[in-house]
């Protein structure tokens, strides 16, 4: 278990500067509290290099983090901007190339977190058997079942990202975060090596003696830094916060079907003045 340190409250930029060009970065998908404002945070600061690890999905997080050329590679189940339609930016850097595809399945990806969360070696997981995705990860093995020899099984090696970026509701003072039904963010926290959280208020109460709330909360142990940001993950939606801004979406599926409207769109989105949508 990670050792807290005596405070994890720092600012965007800060904790954007703590996440290391090269990082294995793990992120949740859109219902599950996106870090938007820090995202925006770690493309100003020009961010390279990093292993993007979607919980279990990426959205529109991973695609403006590749457009804006901060991903080498990245695993996932899929990438698209739902209802919007296709990640135009991931179609175009899977067409050129220019970012290394690790493809996984939804089970994948959570059955290796769980292997780092446990310290195990592996994890093993049936369903990829006879698939494609099983045929163009050689890192995954196939191993003949221990206890009936004959029968395969794959085993997958552990997810340990160096860092989890999630956003969330709350945190206390004393560096316990709640999430809520947000139960990814808590498997995240606990295979990463360290995990980095914006959230959009900090209240005085002990989120753990709440008993309300105490199932639905990240203990501080497993937290190194907390940045307030409120309405951080928007355009996203946060639980019990706010919806989906999914005018602002479509404004953006728009735009990043071309390099050069979605320059533009980030542009304006970094900009000093530019509003948390």
């Amino acid at each position: 278990m990670p050792t807290p340190c005596a405070s994890p409250f720092c600012d965007l930029e800060a904790l954007a500067a703590a996440i290391p060009d090269g990082a294995t970065l793990a992120v949740p998908e859109d219902a599950d509290g996106v870090a938007m404002a820090a995202t925006r945070a770690l493309i100003r600061r020009g961010a390279r290099e990093l292993h993007l690890v979607c919980v279990p999905v990426g959205r529109l997080q991973a695609d403006v983090l590749i457009g804006a050329g901060c991903v080498a590679t990245i695993e996932t189940s899929a990438v698209s901007l739902n209802e919007h339609g296709l990640a135009p930016r991931f179609v175009a850097a899977v067409r050129t190339g220019s970012v290394r595809i690790l493809d996984a399945t939804c089970p994948a990806i959570y059955a290796a977190l769980q292997a780092a969360q446990k310290g195990l070696p592996f994890m093993p997981l049936r369903g990829l058997l006879g698939s494609d995705v099983l045929a163009r990860r050689a890192d995954w093995k196939v191993i003949d079942n221990p206890f009936a020899p004959g029968d395969a099984i794959v085993a997958l090696a552990p997810i340990r990202p160096d860092v989890a970026l999630f956003h969330a509701p709350c945190a206390d003072r004393l560096g316990n975060v709640f999430v809520g039904r947000a139960r990814d963010c808590l498997l995240m926290a606990q295979a990463a090596r360290r995990t980095f959280v914006t959230v959009e208020h900090v209240v005085e109460r002990d989120l753990l003696a709440d008993r309300e709330r105490s199932a639905g909360v990240i203990p501080a142990a497993y937290v190194d830094r907390i940045a307030v940001a409120a309405h951080g993950a928007r355009p996203l939606a946060l639980d019990t916060c706010y919806d989906t801004d999914h005018a602002a979406l479509a404004r953006y599926a728009a735009a990043a079907r071309t390099e050069a409207g979605f320059a533009a769109w980030l542009e304006a989105w970094l900009a000093p003045e530019a509003l948390p949508v």
